[in-house]
């Protein structure tokens, strides 16, 4: 992802707009808003909503389907991108001594407010109901975090690449919990022999085998001629396969691009998510997810618009839970084994950053919107549960305001640059 600010801006706004319109469109009519969401696009169709009827299966491709498990499958697919260089390349921000602090921390920033949101559920006696909303509370949301970050810290402060490493590692552990924790339904592992056979063919036919021909040959014929006449289009089936996979296997859908994107040819280098110097990076990976950038936006403003029309009536007891683990939890739990790594590990902290420093970060990362309500509209059945999580994912934005007050008592020194 490259120029940053306005990336991060497009993002923001179009996603708080799509948002705010179905809040808005939720409370005024939400009989035609909820007809919009389900409307059913095409019925008995390949992919869509299961529904068993005397033992047939027959389903249905509407909105919320399409826009949920089919298009975020491509801002998955973008994280997933970011992930997987972090980790694969030799200075990739997630090797390495370097790294750990942060990655100690993203663990503390998972832990905390899982211990929060269970242990007030059984405070109040009411975790059968709402347990399985547990993983709701763990979400950072990497853009809209990195904007506070920016606000609170400065661009130029070591706590930005901090953040931005936390809010990677804690993508990687959401996707992990998503594929595990909330199958859509019967779990048929068998299937993903498919998507990993698709990653397997498409690795080896237009990756591997064009790079092992051009040994010796500096002008990289096969390659060349492969990114040129080929392009992504290869990546693209294989990706629809393991979509579909993913949707048999009983996975959520929207992750089924994730085995796919590590076959694609990528540069041996990378100057970490939102840099500017990522523009110019010609690898296929990269061209991909520069053209992604556009739909992705529009994507993330209909997810917000299909996803946050929430009626203000349905604020009860799991959007305390929510909005107490984001903003009790993830911050102390972040403080806490931060606090673990740099002084009993002795890891230390990077350079002009203090453990203050750390918890306003913490603050910061507790910001889980986009991925919390993803979560959210998974782990619960449609319905009043369902919608307070949602809310309580929508107001974890007020963290932002949290972090800027924290940031002011902790006397936080902005760098600019």
């Amino acid at each position: 992802m490259y120029r940053v600010w306005n990336y991060v801006s497009n993002y923001s706004l179009l996603l708080i707009g799509g948002a705010a319109l179905a809040l808005a469109w939720a409370n005024v009519a939400p009989d035609s808003y909820h007809a919009f969401v389900d409307y059913p696009l095409v019925q008995n169709f390949l992919i869509g909503q299961a529904e068993y009827e005397g033992g047939t299966l027959s389903r249905t491709l509407t909105v919320h389907f399409l826009i949920n498990d089919v298009l975020m499958a491509l801002f998955f697919a973008i994280a997933a991108k970011e992930v997987w260089e972090a980790i694969i390349l030799e200075e990739g921000s997630l090797r390495g001594r370097k790294a750990m602090t942060p990655l100690i921390a993203t663990a503390g920033g998972m832990l905390g407010p899982v211990l929060v949101y269970l242990g007030l559920a059984v405070f109040l006696g009411i975790l059968p109901d709402v347990g399985r909303g547990w993983a709701i509370p763990t979400a950072t949301d990497i853009a809209f975090s990195y904007l506070v970050g920016r606000v609170v810290f400065g661009a130029g402060h070591p706590a930005i690449r901090f953040l931005l490493l936390l809010a990677i590692a804690d993508d990687a552990a959401g996707l992990v919990i998503l594929a595990i924790f909330y199958p859509t339904g019967e779990v048929a592992p068998a299937w993903l022999l498919l998507s990993l056979g698709a990653a397997i063919a498409v690795f080896v036919l237009a990756n591997w085998l064009p790079r092992r021909l051009d040994r010796g040959d500096q002008l990289r014929q096969h390659s060349t001629w492969v990114r040129r006449r080929l392009s992504f289009w290869p990546y693209l089936i294989a990706g629809a396969i393991s979509w579909f996979a993913f949707q048999e296997a009983g996975i959520h859908p929207a992750l089924g691009l994730l085995p796919i994107v590590p076959t694609i040819p990528h540069a041996d280098r990378s100057f970490g998510i939102f840099a500017e110097a990522e523009a110019y990076l010609t690898d296929l990976l990269n061209w991909i997810e520069h053209r992604l950038k556009m739909p992705v936006q529009i994507i993330l403003f209909f997810f917000g618009l299909a996803n946050a029309g929430v009626e203000f009536s349905a604020i009860g007891a799991p959007t305390w839970l929510v909005m107490a683990g984001l903003l009790v939890g993830k911050p102390l739990g972040i403080f806490a084994l931060g606090w673990f790594a740099a002084r009993v590990l002795r890891l230390g902290l990077p350079d002009g950053m203090n453990l203050a420093d750390v918890f306003v970060l913490g603050c910061v990362a507790a910001i889980g919107f986009t991925v919390a309500l993803f979560v959210a509209s998974v782990a619960f059945p449609a319905g009043a549960i369902q919608d307070a999580a949602k809310m309580g994912a929508l107001f974890s934005f007020g963290a932002s305001a949290v972090a800027i007050v924290a940031g002011r008592l902790a006397r936080v020194q902005k760098v600019e640059g």
